[in-house]
């Protein structure tokens, strides 16, 4: 009597340990306890910048190992309870120790697919921003489906999104917005999104009932660690003032102080409209240029690395990753993974999950490649 539970169990046990080494659980728990005696040193908090640096560091150390702690201490619960029903023989604990195991089996899933977070950004604080293609208001339109997409995805994960740029379309949808989403591994979650989404449909805005495509571009950096030097320097910047403005409500604050910079060697535009003065917009979008210069300078690492493999190619920044297709027939599909999906209405109404999860796959196969 419950033989397959009890392999079933052991089963999950083995995967776990082969996580725990994956993850460093143990160098983990070292870390932390490192982190909470220098936050029981005496004058840890006369400096608040670095106390706040080593309280998040916390947070995320522990977040790390709370779910595989977790998941072991029941698992040895688990075995404990099968040995028992096993030893008298109960037959009427067969409902309990299913329901159980299948709960463990959720909770090991959902682990595994964390593990698949190893790159370094992807537990910090996410710069998205979305941009329509050409294609006026179609485009516009797409721009601000997408938004909504990831709004509701970010809401899904937990995630916290702080408008900080947004400009409406002229007739319809939307301009540019950008988002500072905050989370636990909220970039590892959302730069699968990163590149050009498409969209076929028969236009709402024609009167013909024709079908349009249409492009938009989604773009996803972090923000820069203080210890990360970015330099800036201010002959090289160009700073416009203008009034803000939005689609209402809560998406944007009304100020007369946005700030719009552009940084004159590379062309890069950024701009900030949430804050109250003009000088906090401006210090918003410094921050926002240095994100994009440090990605353009890990795109050319990555870039390298791809040399090096043998008869493969990355998809690169600006190529389509995505298309949405709405008429002749319903269908979701991603150009990198393969993945695709009939369910378009729940795709566009956040469910990223299975987009999500086969890029972090691929990726992983990438980097094994190297």
């Amino acid at each position: 009597m419950y033989e397959e539970e009890h392999t079933h169990i052991q089963g999950y046990q083995e995967r776990l340990n082969e996580l725990r080494a994956a993850l460093n659980v143990e160098t983990t728990k070292a870390k932390i306890a490192e982190r909470e005696a220098q936050m029981a040193e005496e004058g840890f908090w006369n400096t608040p910048e670095t106390a706040q640096k080593v309280v998040q560091e916390l947070k995320q150390l522990k977040n790390a190992v709370e779910a595989p702690e977790a998941l072991q201490t029941d698992i040895e619960e688990a075995a404990l309870l099968i040995e028992m029903a096993q030893q008298e023989e109960d037959a009427s604990m067969a409902e309990e120790i299913g329901a159980l195991r299948a709960d463990l089996e959720s909770r090991l899933a959902k682990l595994e697919f964390n593990s698949l977070f190893n790159d370094p950004r992807d537990g910090k604080t996410v710069l998205l921003s979305i941009h329509p293609g050409a294609g006026g208001t179609e485009s516009c339109d797409l721009a601000e489906m997408i938004y909504r997409m990831l709004t509701r995805y970010c809401e899904r994960q937990g995630f916290e999104a702080e408008v900080l740029e947004y400009q409406p379309g002229d007739e319809a949808g939307l301009k540019s917005v950008t988002l500072r989403i905050t989370g636990y591994n909220a970039y590892g979650y959302l730069k699968s999104e990163a590149g050009v989404h498409r969209l076929v449909r028969i236009s709402p805005f024609d009167a013909s009932a024709r079908r349009h495509t249409s492009f938009c571009a989604v773009e996803v950096l972090t923000e820069i660690d203080e210890d990360i030097e970015i330099e800036v320097r201010e002959e090289d910047l160009k700073m416009d003032v203008f009034r803000s403005s939005g689609a209402g409500g809560q998406k944007v604050n009304k100020t007369s102080s946005a700030v719009r910079l552009t940084h004159l060697p590379t062309g890069i535009v950024v701009s900030c409209q949430v804050e109250r003065s003009q000088h906090q917009n401006r210090a918003v979008a410094v921050n926002m240029l240095k994100a994009k210069l440090y990605d353009i300078e890990m795109q050319k690492k990555e870039a390298e690395l791809a040399a090096q493999r043998d008869g493969h190619q990355d998809v690169a920044w600006g190529s389509q990753i995505r298309s949405y297709v709405l008429h002749p027939y319903q269908m979701v599909k991603d150009h990198r993974t393969n993945a695709e999906t009939g369910s378009v209405d729940r795709v566009l109404d956040g469910d990223l999950e299975l987009f999500v999860a086969a890029y972090l796959k691929w990726k992983l196969e990438q980097k094994s490649r190297n």
